[in-house]
């Protein structure tokens, strides 16, 4: 009887485990058998509060992911490059928009696409001319604070 016992207690803790790393890989964003799609870059002024492994949407539906965020090497320019991995199936124009946007009230950011109207494509490794970066609601609140909207 005890036997019987130790084997479903067994089963049960085996079953509770995979759960768990079940859990872990999807939350932590992990990807064991990864899609690969195609790699866009976009650059945008500010990419303030976006982090790696951010969603990247369409019409609010997950496309794809942030794979990197750098800063651009040209000393002329103060600009953030975005690395973004892109669904396989997806096909953009070549007036495409991408914003960085805010979900939710704890303020995760994410990258949001906009289709453009134009008949070129973007080709994997191209790069994103239109961008909107995210509103800067520190400085929002400080010049209102310290009278500098009038």
């Amino acid at each position: 009887m005890n036997q019987y016992r130790d084997t479903a207690v067994g089963i049960f803790v085996i079953i509770g485990l995979l759960c768990v790393g079940y859990l872990a890989i999807k939350l932590g964003r992990m990807e064991l058998f990864s899609h690969k799609g195609f790699e866009l870059s976009a650059r945008f002024d500010s990419a303030t509060g976006l982090r790696t492994g951010a969603d990247v949407e369409l019409a609010g539906v997950p496309v794809g992911r942030v794979t990197g965020i750098t800063l651009d090497p040209d000393p002329l320019r103060s600009q953030a490059i975005v690395k973004l991995e892109l669904n396989k199936n997806l096909h953009l124009s070549d007036d495409s928009m991408a914003s960085i946007k805010t979900s939710g009230l704890i303020g995760d950011k994410y990258v949001s696409l906009s289709r453009g109207g134009s008949e070129n494509e973007l080709k994997p490794g191209d790069t994103i001319t239109e961008t909107e970066s995210p509103m800067d609601l520190e400085s929002l609140i400080s010049k209102y604070a310290f009278g500098g909207v009038k």
